[in-house]
């Protein structure tokens, strides 16, 4: 149950709003056949679940070299169509928006996902309307093993952080946000299947699917 306490709900995107670690799965087996490298599906899965810095250095491991700018424009004009017109939300995820604005909760959006990737996705699926903010990793300045996006979501939606919940479908998300004590609740996922037990045991509350808290 979540604490009575909450005024501010602060989703991740990817892998816990929309379906979209399978899309980063697709695309990351292109950049790497292109470079005539072939990756077990183990391989892949844990590739699809990296920010962008990680995957960089995931490429130069196999001898892939680009710059972050380069990476970053190569991946994202792939997803961008995807984003625009395939990627649908998981279940239960609008409706859940849906009740927590009716209730008058702040709904903030936190993701290593550029506005050119999250904005199309969110208007594609009828709830970008939903959202009162937007906060990324790039303008936090650090990516999710540091609580710098969370909290500037907090500050962004005027609540303290022990007013805020913070869903993600990552570990390192998941501790980060509970570092500043905020509420926390993990999400279940299928490129992060591997860490959901350890997610289950660090995070406040666990889900399979948005439909439990309606």
């Amino acid at each position: 149950m979540i604490p009575d306490n909450i005024e501010a709900y602060i989703f991740d995107l990817d892998g816990t709003l929309i379906d979209s670690n399978g899309v980063w799965k697709e695309i990351d087996r292109l950049i790497f056949e292109k470079n005539n490298v072939s990756l077990s599906d183990t391989e892949l899965n844990a590739a699809a679940a990296m920010n962008y810095s990680d995957f960089l250095g995931f490429l130069r491991s196999y001898g892939i070299v680009y710059t972050l700018d380069e990476l970053k424009s190569e991946l994202d004009g792939y997803a961008v169509i995807k984003y625009s017109s395939e990627i649908k939300l998981k279940s239960g995820v609008k409706e859940y928006v849906d009740k927590l604005k009716k209730a008058g909760k702040k709904i903030f959006l936190a993701t290593a996902s550029p506005e050119k990737l999250y904005a199309p996705v969110l208007k594609n699926n009828g709830v970008y309307g939903y959202f009162d903010g937007f906060v990324t990793t790039e303008e936090a300045g650090a990516e999710k093993d540091c609580p710098d996006i969370y909290l500037l979501a907090a500050k962004k939606c005027g609540e303290e952080p022990h007013n805020c919940a913070v869903f993600e479908d990552i570990l390192s998300g998941i501790k980060s946000a509970k570092s500043v004590g905020m509420f926390t609740v993990g999400v279940y996922d299928s490129c992060s299947a591997d860490e959901a037990d350890s997610i289950k045991n660090a995070a406040d509350m666990y889900i399979m699917d948005f439909k439990e808290l309606l």
